[in-house]
């Protein structure tokens, strides 16, 4: 017997975690029947989700191992690269960054 932690987020700020006793060669999809989430209303399956185990990349046929943490992940909605510009756009160069602050008739960076 292996023992893994299933974890999903459905939603923004609740993050759910199981923990599973599970068989030998057990698969990332069959630990997912098994906790009975690979069915409902929120399919990991289904595309707009992805899974990993702790952290990285996996496919459903990927053999898990004793201590592993099998993660789902949710598409994003927004690029985070093009939400820090939009921020950026919005705050104007004058107000945010490093050198926001700094003496009057000084020079740039100082």
């Amino acid at each position: 017997m292996i023992s893994v932690v299933l974890v999903r987020s459905t939603r923004p700020r609740v993050v759910e975690e199981l923990p599973l006793q599970l068989a030998e060669g057990t698969t990332l999809a069959q630990a997912l029947s098994v906790a009975g989430w690979s069915t409902g209303a929120v399919n990991p399956l289904e595309p707009g989700w992805t899974s990993g185990v702790w952290g990285r990349k996996a496919a459903p046929d990927t053999p898990l191992r004793d201590g592993d943490r099998v993660e789902l992940y949710r598409d994003l909605r927004v690029d985070p690269k093009v939400a820090r510009r939009e921020r950026f756009v919005g705050q104007g160069a004058r107000s945010a960054g490093l050198f926001a602050q700094r003496r009057p008739n000084s020079k740039a960076g100082y």
